[in-house]
């Protein structure tokens, strides 16, 4: 089962040509996006027909792994990539790609009002970037950002790294489950509310930022009539279908922080594949399914695939990634470097209800800063803890 369903015409060119050189019959479904993809993998171990490989979420990977995944330790890619979930002693999700996000940039645009190279390292700091802005601005280009309006990408993107970027995730988001958490003077929440403020004042649409399009967004960033846009590298899937720079990429979130937290990308491991290991999948079956993996890792072909056909950022540090388009390789830059883990057991509302109710509002100047932290900590109180 692909739940990546963008790429799904790709997976099933994929099956024919690997039926094809194999002799293996593949079969590719596409999950259902109006279900998670939890509730589509329980209902088909409750009628006892599982998928022999899934593709889940890395929180369903833990929540699976115990019952359902088999033991993927002893396999040849397992030495290849340090985003392999083990989950009791057992390698159970295969790191189907990277993804990453921050500030998507378009270099070109920016170079042509600026005069010289754009080094996004040089705007690590907000107060740069503030100035970078101010300079595009007087340069012609009177609103250089885009917000993406989607509540995917304002809870579960932008605010999420809020808890990301501490120095204990884990604890910080229990501490919020248990209502000791003071967000409202939290260091980095407030550094990136600030960010987040700038990025919305020098916003196209702002006035109306709540009604912004994902499309619209993405063509105005890949002409140059704005410079900045913050999504991952998943967002080329859109930015391409425009007449675009390839001069582009994608550079941390500035922020006037004491800590390293503006010099790197938020990301990781984003699709696990698992395979079943219950009596439901036959030896032959299981086998077949192994010998699939280490295809993606191990064969030019399969490399292609996760790369070239899919635009992925692989996982593993064998294959390689000269074919990836312009964002894929900056993510692939900082993740050699080392990312900032995504946090993954946030509340399974979490992105509704932040990203929807809270942060959409925030976005349109309907809701004041401290009334979208009380809102938050007020959220937390009756949220469900994801076990892991």
């Amino acid at each position: 089962m692909n739940s990546k369903t963008e790429i799904q015409t790709q997976f099933e060119e994929m099956a024919k040509a690997y039926t094809e050189k194999t002799g293996v019959e593949v079969e590719v479904y596409n999950a259902d996006t109006d279900t998670t993809v939890a509730s589509q993998v329980a209902t088909r171990y409750a009628s006892n027909d599982p998928y022999t490989i899934t593709m889940v979420d890395a929180k369903d990977i833990y929540a699976l792994a115990d019952e359902y995944a088999y033991d993927l330790s002893n396999e040849d890619w397992a030495s290849h990539t340090k985003l392999g979930i083990t989950v009791n002693g057992k390698l159970a999700g295969f790191p189907f790609c990277v993804e990453a996000r921050g500030l998507i940039y378009n270099a070109e645009a920016i170079e042509k009002i600026t005069g010289e190279e754009f080094k996004p390292e040089n705007y690590a700091t907000l107060d740069a970037f503030k100035g970078l802005l101010d300079q595009l601005k007087a340069g012609g280009m009177e609103q250089p950002t885009a917000i993406l309006s989607e509540y995917w990408s304002l809870g579960a993107h932008y605010f999420a790294e809020v808890y990301e970027q501490q120095k204990d995730p884990d604890a910080f988001v229990n501490g919020l489950l248990g209502g000791t958490e003071d967000l409202d003077n939290n260091a980095k929440f407030n550094e990136l509310m600030d960010t987040f403020d700038v990025l919305k004042e020098y916003n196209y649409m702002k006035g109306s930022a709540a009604n912004a399009d994902r499309e619209e967004s993405s063509m105005k960033l890949a002409a140059g009539d704005v410079a900045f846009m913050f999504g991952g590298n998943w967002d080329w899937s859109v930015i391409k279908e425009y007449d675009h720079s390839d001069k582009m990429g994608i550079m941390p979130v500035p922020e006037n922080t004491s800590d390293s937290t503006n010099t790197t990308l938020v990301g990781g491991g984003t699709k696990y594949l698992f395979v079943d290991a219950s009596d439901n999948t036959s030896d032959e079956q299981r086998k077949a399914a192994l010998d699939f993996l280490n295809w993606l890792v191990s064969d030019a072909d399969g490399n292609a695939f996760l790369t070239e056909s899919c635009a992925l950022v692989p996982a593993f540090d064998q294959v390689t990634a000269d074919a990836l388009d312009p964002l894929s390789t900056s993510v692939k830059e900082y993740a050699d470097a080392g990312l900032i883990a995504t946090y993954d057991f946030l509340p399974d509302d979490h992105m509704t209800v932040v990203g929807q109710e809270i942060m959409q509002k925030y976005l349109d100047d309907a809701m004041s800063r401290a009334e979208m932290a009380a809102a938050v900590e007020e959220y937390f109180k009756s949220a469900t803890p994801i076990k892991h």
